[in-house]
């Protein structure tokens, strides 16, 4: 189970992006601009068969293997035996790893005893991916002690959020506590505002943006002058918009009226929020946007499913426009927002009032603006990329002195 790659003799970069059951990961040659030379993915980990996937970049032909992976640890042996061969070629000189809570830190961070230290006392803050990722940080160190390893965290894009669209109205002792709004997808939107200041224009990278990262987890956020200025996403990735399987902002009188009324305990209800909630939990059939959009017109909770989430989207592009005090662009990005024009359009249906208006035939082939060119608000698709990111991020710290 070997692959091949050019030769470099920079060495590798190692992308490391673990989710709640997957874990997504791509080689980069190293350099000032990390080029990608491996992708690979391993899905279903913790389930009785996980899915291995890689590719050479430009390979026509995706490999694939099932595996036993239990747990994100178990996933690492299997990675390397993957990319083993462009090791041998190329030799690994850091990893970069992404971290979904990052507290207050405000940029990537070396990982160190220090860093390692604050992600254990955060983890009670995100249970569903921190653990695994501090385990996978672990496990890599074990593999190479002395190699550089980056911490990049997706709460720092919204770190410098204006300090009302940080605070929970909840009492001031807690704030001490580290209970705030984060904010999320902090480095797809990293991502995102890059690439937007190479293919578009300088209006709009220093103009009132709406990044929509529309997912298995969805959020947006709205950027002015480059900067963070409110998301939909709080203290937790539950929040907001409902997604796949997360149920987005609810009542938080459901935990008592459920406690009361079920017996729910504060974990039951932390896993149906989840893990059995969002289009999942509306639809009781799926929570692959895809299936939903196929069953829509013989089954009624499909279809509710999807306008639930085509109206809250409509309803978070009002508040963050009205944050923004305007708008001038709307990206949609990640699998939902880049792949699905239906879901686009039924999202921009009824936004002409803030000048948003699609162009049909644009929106249907999946062009990069799909708006109409005499509309005041441009409407993108942008393909997001969080593993070149990370890879970025790493290149920056292998260029500093030593």
């Amino acid at each position: 189970m070997t692959v091949s790659t050019p030769a470099s003799p920079a060495g590798s970069i190692l992308a490391v992006n673990g989710g709640s059951s997957t874990l997504k990961f791509a080689l980069f040659q190293a350099g000032v601009f990390p080029a990608r030379t491996l992708s690979g993915s391993i899905d279903r980990i913790g389930a009785p068969e996980s899915t291995l996937t890689w590719a050479c970049e430009g390979a026509a032909m995706v490999e694939r293997q099932t595996i036993n992976a239990s747990d994100h640890v178990a996933c690492v042996a299997p990675l390397f035996a993957c990319i083993n061969n462009s090791l041998s070629q190329n030799p690994l000189v850091a990893i970069g790893h992404r971290v979904v809570h990052g507290g207050r830190y405000r940029e990537p961070q070396l990982v160190t005893p220090i860093v390692m230290e604050e992600l254990q006392r955060l983890s009670v803050y995100d249970p569903e991916h921190l653990p695994a990722e501090i385990q996978l940080i672990h496990e890599f160190t074990q593999r190479y002690p002395h190699l550089l390893q980056v911490a990049c965290f997706d709460t720092a894009f919204h770190v410098d959020m204006p300090r009302v669209a940080r605070l929970l109205p909840i009492p001031r002792r807690y704030e001490q506590l580290g209970l705030q709004r984060y904010g999320f997808h902090g480095l797809s939107y990293a991502f995102l505002m890059r690439e937007l200041e190479r293919v578009g224009t300088p209006d709009e990278v220093n103009g009132r943006v709406i990044l929509a990262h529309l997912g298995n987890g969805a959020s947006m956020t709205a950027v002015k002058h480059g900067k963070a200025v409110d998301t939909t996403m709080s203290f937790t990735p539950t929040s907001g918009l409902p997604m796949s399987r997360r149920s987005g902002d609810l009542d938080p009188g459901l935990v008592a009226y459920l406690a009361r009324t079920e017996s729910m305990s504060a974990d039951q209800f932390h896993k149906m929020v989840n893990t059995e909630s969002g289009l999942l939990g509306v639809s009781e059939t799926s929570a692959d946007m895809r299936d939903l959009l196929k069953q829509e017109q013989h089954d009624p909770r499909a279809a509710e499913a999807i306008a639930l989430f085509c109206y809250q989207a409509k309803k978070w592009i009002g508040a963050l426009t009205a944050a923004l005090g305007g708008l001038d662009t709307l990206v949609f990005t990640a699998g939902i927002g880049e792949h699905s024009p239906v879901i686009r359009a039924r999202i921009c249906d009824g936004l002409e009032y803030l000048d948003v208006a699609l162009d049909h035939a644009r929106n249907e082939s999946g062009e990069s603006v799909i708006s109409k060119d005499n509309g005041r608000v441009t409407v993108r698709v942008m393909h997001t990329d969080e593993e070149s990111e990370i890879a970025r991020s790493v290149s920056e710290r292998l260029g500093e002195p030593k």
